[in-house]
């Protein structure tokens, strides 16, 4: 056995290298289309890119080595089932599960591995990228003027252009508005055609402009009156001319990366937990105290001008007694509370019929208090909306906090999901080498990626739970995985299309002998 076993780790070894870094390549190859926007035309050192691609490859780990070892894992079982290796060693005696043994203990090393990873090196690299990723995004571009946009990246001025011959860098029909005066758009060039170049020091930028003309509009006095003004300006033609813009901001400048730590990605297990259980508390106190304000301020009103009203001006509530008993200043809605103090006086709550009061009231205070009632009510609906918003924005980033702290768990047991895909299911077809794995395991991969995806959208949304969410791949994949394990052990032929055809066969002879 300890041959068979240090035969399988070494046919395995090698694949799970190779494949880890085919996979982590295609994945990091993936993460520069993302940001190539960013990148292109900056003018940046390849120390910067270097650096970029280094944090960006370790970030990338937790989902490379799923791939890795879902693809391995076919691979080589694959070239064991198609050189006759598995049939042998089954013939010996060996099961399936005793001979895929060490290798579920290195899947299991692997998984608890990626979650460490997780833990302590992540939330580092995602501090480094994503603080880096900032500073190339506020990076400058040199030229990067784009056909019919206005480009305000040199300061003081806003240029535009129709076209651009990049063959010979020519620009057609230019505009360019001179903000140095911070008097919006008074002086402004316009020209036909020109070119644009660096000096060799990158310190400045010189636009050679032909065939235009510049306006700019005089600035009057502040004490003249606006019908007497003339709006004094001034037009200049010219067949060539020459301005000069003077670059600053170009040099690469780090961001203090103290900044971006407060980010759930940035955290750790143990911060993500507290930081969760913060947000939990400081969420349901504002809860708490949207209730009571709702109570206090907006369902139970206190009306206290109406106590000045004058006896029969058909008001709702009058001062004088009512001949049905009771002080009109007594008055109250049905609470839960036997008596109520308010400024040392004693309100016992009465029940009494709302309508029956208002119907006897007259036209005009019938008017009076449905106007009062719909302001209070619009207030309070947009009180209600206001909070709504707050709510559902302190409930989402609660729940972006659990999705990444379950996202350590589900990525690093995904590593031992696949690999109990990929082993039985090489070991059922049979197929070695890059073809058939490499197409099996991209199918596979993607069908985990759209779902962890649509899980992990749904449940920052409130549609699922966040464990919900980021378990769902896990929870539809891994009875796959143990129903391909059993298929391998009792050699189903489950991809065998004569096993169907036999078996679609019997059941149609059974159907018909039931139906004669």
């Amino acid at each position: 056995m300890k041959r068979l076993h240090k035969f399988i780790l070494k046919s395995y070894f090698g694949p799970l290298v190779a494949t880890f870094f085919v996979s982590l390549f295609i994945l990091l190859m993936q993460f520069l289309w993302k940001y190539i926007d960013d990148l292109a035309g900056k003018g940046l050192e390849w120390t910067i890119i270097a650096e970029l691609i280094l944090y960006a490859s370790a970030r990338l780990v937790p989902m490379a080595l799923p791939l890795a070892i879902l693809l391995s894992s076919i691979m080589t079982f694959g070239n064991l089932g198609e050189h006759f290796e598995l049939t042998a060693i089954k013939s010996a005696g060996v099961s399936l599960q005793k001979f895929m043994t060490p290798l579920i203990f290195l899947a299991v090393l692997i998984s608890i591995g990626a979650f460490y990873y997780s833990i302590y090196v992540i939330p580092y690299t995602n501090l480094k990228m994503h603080s880096l990723i900032y500073d190339v995004r506020n990076q400058r571009p040199e030229l990067q003027i784009k056909e019919g946009m206005f480009y305000n990246g040199i300061e003081g001025y806003s240029i535009k252009i129709a076209q651009k011959n990049y063959k010979t860098d020519l620009l057609q029909n230019i505009m360019v508005y001179d903000h140095l005066e911070n008097r919006n758009n008074v002086k402004v060039t316009v020209a036909d055609s020109g070119y644009m170049r660096m000096t060799a020091d990158e310190q400045n930028l010189i636009l050679t402009l032909y065939n235009g003309y510049s306006y700019e509009e005089i600035k009057e006095s502040r004490s003249k009156r606006k019908k007497d003004k003339n709006y004094p300006h001034q037009r200049q033609n010219f067949d060539k001319q020459v301005v000069v813009f003077k670059l600053t901001g170009l040099d690469f400048s780090r961001t203090d990366e103290d900044l971006f730590r407060n980010h759930y990605q940035m955290f750790s297990l143990n911060q993500l937990e507290y930081a969760k259980d913060s947000l939990i508390i400081e969420y349901n106190k504002l809860i708490n105290r949207f209730s009571k304000n709702i109570l206090t301020t907006n369902y139970f009103k206190k009306e206290t001008s109406l106590s000045n009203s004058r006896k029969g001006d058909g008001n709702i509530i009058a001062k004088n007694k009512r001949d049905d008993g009771f002080s009109a200043n007594k008055i109250q809605p049905n609470v839960n509370k036997d008596t109520i103090k308010t400024d040392s006086i004693i309100i016992t709550p009465q029940t009494f019929n709302l309508d029956s009061i208002f119907n006897i009231q007259k036209i005009k205070s019938k008017s009076d208090a449905i106007n009062h009632a719909l302001t209070y009510a619009r207030t309070t609906q947009n009180n209600i909306n206001n909070s709504k918003k707050q709510f559902k924005s302190k409930a989402e980033r609660i729940r972006r906090h659990q999705i990444e702290w379950h996202r350590k768990f589900a990525l690093s047991f995904s590593c031992l999901v696949f690999f109990f895909i990929g082993a039985p299911f090489g070991a059922i077809i049979r197929k070695g080498g890059f073809g058939t794995p490499v197409v099996v395991s991209v199918l596979f991969f993607i069908l985990y990626y759209v779902i962890m995806i649509s899980g992990e959208k749904f449940a920052r949304e409130g549609i699922l739970l966040p464990y919900v969410g980021m378990w769902l791949p896990s929870f539809i994949l891994m009875p796959l995985g143990i129903f391909l394990t059993y298929k391998a052990t009792t050699d189903s032929g489950l991809l065998n299309a004569d096993s169907y055809v036999l078996f679609f066969k019997k059941l149609f002879n059974k159907i018909f002998k039931k139906s004669n």
